[in-house]
């Protein structure tokens, strides 16, 4: 075990990164670190944060995964320099009640990693982060997405994979800046018409889910690179997809097609660097 207390005198530490240890606590005196930019405990033992890491107000990059946390302490709210935070395998079934209300102060959140926990419900509150870059959601038990979602105008990046969700809120369509959306392994049966509202668009991912037809609306994702529908129950794909100048590669393996439109033909703006049809009847 790592002996912690002679790096409480490092005042002026900027960094410090502790993980893969066998650390069961963090002390309280982790708020002599003013002038702390970067914390990674990850992958230790440590069941609570001191609440005393509120003075910590330097703090941009906090890791806090693989950690068996049960809550965030009501301190916490008061990092508000705090962009980047993973909380992703802290073997959460639920999250802690306060802590929709604990997110929502971080105003200034960049990146934010809940995956592999055992999620099945969000706090709606995560929609009230405007800076939100990155989410992270993948390898939960989450059977919905809170529509409060389609309010993150900047989010990038959504990674919802391995989860159980059966329906997306149409709402998304206000993800105007989402460039990946990541829906692998999930219970889905149409991707909704609102899909074309995201302008930006470049990776769509449903692989591995139950669905029956595709919008025409995913004509609409102008700046579309890589459509992956892998081992779905898709009987026919929309002619819309020759619209998608951009696409370069479509994977529609293990499906149930009888064909593709010709609109995906040589002579089709669309002209996919790589058509992957296997297994498809």
């Amino acid at each position: 075990m790592v002996e912690l207390s002679p790096f409480f005198r490092l005042l002026n530490l900027r960094k410090l990164g502790l993980s893969d240890n066998v650390i069961q606590r963090l002390p309280p005196e982790v708020a002599n670190f003013m002038q702390l930019v970067e914390l990674d405990i990850s992958r230790n033992d440590i069941p609570e944060l001191p609440e005393s890491i509120k003075f910590c107000r330097a703090l941009e990059i906090a890791d806090f995964s693989g950690n068996p946390l049960s809550r965030l302490p009501d301190g916490f709210t008061q990092l508000r320099t705090l962009a980047h935070l993973s909380l992703n395998d802290v073997s959460l079934q639920t999250l802690p009640n306060d802590i929709g209300k604990s997110l929502s102060f971080l105003v200034k959140l960049e990146q934010l990693d809940l995956g592999s926990n055992q999620l099945e419900v969000l706090p709606d509150t995560l929609g009230a982060l405007p800076n939100l870059r990155e989410l992270w959601l993948d390898r939960n038990q989450l059977s919905v997405l809170p529509p409060e979602l389609g309010n993150l105008r900047r989010l990038v990046c959504l990674d919802v994979t391995e989860n159980h969700v059966e329906e997306l809120p149409t709402e998304l369509s206000g993800l105007i800046a989402l460039t990946d959306l990541l829906l692998t392994q999930n219970l889905l049966e149409v991707v909704p018409d609102s899909i074309g509202s995201m302008k930006q668009l470049s990776i769509l991912k449903v692989d591995q889910n139950r669905l029956t037809h595709l919008t025409d609306c995913i004509g609409e994702c102008e700046n579309l690179t890589e459509l992956v529908l892998t081992e779905n129950l898709l009987q026919s794909l929309p002619r819309s997809l020759g619209k998608l100048k951009k696409l370069t590669n479509l994977n529609v393996d293990r499906n149930r097609l009888s064909g593709i439109p010709k609109e995906l033909g040589v002579s089709s703006v669309c002209q996919p660097n790589v058509l992957s049809l296997r297994d498809t009847t």
